[in-house]
């Protein structure tokens, strides 16, 4: 039988975290002198914690290890404490003192094992629970004595020290002589009546690699069509692409981009959405052909953040603030700020340096044409444009803006170029996707997703729609998050994929704080100051180790493979629709299985919900 590992050990050399020469050591000692039922996950995403290593045994238990390359001779290290404080780390170099005690590895893996016993292990028996959880400190390049006596205070005061065979430190010594039960004692049992097949399960969840941070290394795939979007040009330089969800808009958008900072030129990427910066700088990437630091060498903005900043680097910051004291704020970003900014980029002539070879805009329909407008003023002589859209993913409403007489006056001629195959739904939930829009959306703004003819419909998918007409949403909403992240969901979804989205900031706050409860942490974007709402927002990304959980206008051009979307009972208009439509099609398929849960207080969507596989009314 092959050992298991989370990253496959094939795959270290392309961790986005590389691994340190102690941690590779660790590594290789563990593969090489585990017995091989002991699975070895690299790394994990443990609900915003991230041990080097954690072991796992369906029949024995788990271990979690912490691994420091640090070097004692570089400084000196002692513990300051007394009988009644937490011992201190401290080190001393060139006669200065300063603690270290933010990266004490005893009070790390404390941590890990308090959290593993609390949260991942609702299962274990109170007190006897914890012989199934290690927590073991190592040292590659410490003497192992050394580190023992360092580090006793620690272990003492933390009462780990009365149960050495359970938090074992180790140093270079045990791992030069191959002493795995000097590392890891707990290695030697073979079966633990504590542990339990559901427990392991339990567990599995929680420790696997992400399916956002596996795809991260892998590189681009594209079909002949998109290929020729990412690697040519037209003759005027402007291209328009129309495509369907999950037809890779956005992947030939972020590659094309990368592919241009391959040939020197300046390229900016503009979207609406901030979340959506994220996606597409980690997209872009992964492009084989990409040369220079896509993520700082492309300028990456957001529309209106964009327009500020040339407001700043202008001169012109008291114009800026005083347009949101005049105006309203919609009034400000639809009009006056795009109108400023085209402003001072025609006052500025030659004094505007901000000026690119390539200008690119994802999610296109969410512009409105004077934004393009002002976007244009902004490139070099010959600069490429490219505007990628979907129109039944109109959520603003600006789509009907783009009329034909507004296309040709901003660069466009001809047809759209067009994307209709949808790489990414899995067949059941592009169906179901297809339906909601005949269903609900204007004909002339639908474009549906074609399958792939390669998916033959044999991914696994969950469909489940909840309508509520009793009980508390925000509780059911964190049952159905909880409910994928038992044994009943698939053995290789990472809690770290769950992604919950609603259309209300207040209400995902509560599901978020609910969530918390329960010793659950989740990186959102719902805080109700919009300073920090956005703030949050820039710092969103899928490869965070915790639940995502944001509002559907935030996803817009996201992918899970695991989602929980709410619904309020509330006016079934096009916005609102549109929106739905978009959430309905942020599925991922997955050759393991993708999920996605509808909770809905819609009596308008009620006959809608009962068509899909699995429905419940509460």
């Amino acid at each position: 039988m092959a050992r298991f590992t989370s990253p496959d050990r094939s795959q270290l050399d392309m961790l986005r975290q590389p691994l340190t020469d102690g941690e590779r050591m660790v590594f290789n000692f563990f593969d090489h002198h585990l017995p091989e039922e002991w699975e070895i996950y690299i790394q994990p995403h443990l609900n915003g914690l991230r041990p080097d290593f954690v072991l796992l045994n369906p029949k024995v238990g788990i271990a979690v290890f912490e691994v420091k390359d640090w070097d004692f001779n570089a400084m000196s290290y002692r513990m300051e404490h007394n009988t009644s404080s937490l011992p201190t780390l401290i080190a001393t170099k060139d006669g200065m003192s300063f603690s270290l005690q933010r990266d004490n590895p005893i009070e790390k893996v404390y941590q890990y094992k308090e959290e593993l016993y609390n949260l991942y292990c609702p299962r274990l028996q109170r007190g006897a629970g914890f012989s199934v959880i290690t927590a073991g400190t190592i040292f590659p390049f410490a003497n192992d004595n050394y580190v023992k006596k360092l580090f006793a205070p620690s272990l003492k005061y933390r009462k780990m020290s009365q149960y050495p065979q359970y938090n074992p430190i180790s140093g270079k010594n045990a791992l030069h002589s191959g002493d795995l039960y000097a590392v890891f004692p707990e290695a030697r049992r073979l079966y633990s009546g504590q542990m339990s097949d559901l427990m392991y399960k339990d567990l599995r969840n929680w420790l696997i690699e992400p399916d956002f941070s596996e795809t991260q290394r892998k590189p681009i795939m594209l079909d002949k069509v998109q290929r020729s979007f990412v690697t040519s040009r037209t003759k005027s330089g402007y291209r328009r692409i129309r495509g369907a969800a999950g037809s890779g808009k956005s992947l030939v958008l972020a590659a094309r981009a990368a592919e241009l900072l391959g040939q020197g030129k300046q390229v900016l990427v503009v979207t609406f959405n901030i979340t959506l910066l994220h996606y597409l700088m980690d997209i872009a990437v992964r492009w084989p052909q990409a040369k220079g630091k896509t993520r700082s060498d492309i300028t990456w903005l957001n529309f209106h953040y964009w327009c500020k900043r040339i407001c700043l680097e202008q001169g012109y910051a008291e114009e800026y603030d005083n347009l949101w004291t005049t105006h309203s704020v919609q009034q400000v970003l639809k009009f006056y700020l795009p109108a400023l900014a085209e402003k001072i980029i025609d006052a500025s002539g030659n004094n505007f340096l901000s000026q690119y070879d390539a200008i690119l805009v994802d999610e296109g329909q969410d512009f409105l044409p004077n934004w393009w407008s002002v976007l244009r003023k902004a490139g070099k002589p010959d600069c490429e444009m490219l505007l990628v859209a979907d129109a039944t993913q109109d959520i603003y409403g600006t789509a009907k803006s783009w009329t034909d007489e507004a296309m040709i006056g901003a660069g466009f001629s001809g047809s759209w170029a067009e994307l209709d195959v949808s790489y990414r739904l899995p067949q059941l939930a592009m169906e179901k996707a297809a339906d909601f829009a005949r269903q609900f959306l204007p004909p002339e703004m639908v474009n549906l997703p074609k399958s792939d003819q390669i998916d033959m419909g044999l991914e696994p998918c969950g469909l489940r729609w909840v309508h509520v007409v009793n009980g508390d949403v925000t509780d059911i909403c964190c049952e159905e998050l909880l409910r994928l992240s038992t044994s009943a969901s698939s053995e290789t979804l990472a809690i770290a994929d769950l992604t919950f989205l609603c259309n209300s900031r207040k209400f995902g706050l509560e599901v978020v704080k609910k969530l918390g409860y329960r010793g659950i942490r989740a990186v959102h974007t719902f805080d109700a100051d919009e300073k920090e709402s956005r703030r949050q927002k820039i710092g969103f990304y899928m490869g965070d180790a915790r639940i995502k959980a944001t509002t559907l206008h935030s996803f817009k051009g996201w992918e899970s493979r695991s989602l929980v979307l709410f619904i309020e009972n509330g006016e079934a208009n096009h916005k609102t629709l549109a929106l739905l439509y978009t959430g309905l099609t942020r599925l991922k398929r997955h050759p393991d299985g993708s999920s996605l849960t509808v909770v809905s207080q819609s009596s308008a969507l009620c006959e809608y919900g009962k068509s899909w596989p699995s429905f419940e009314y509460l």
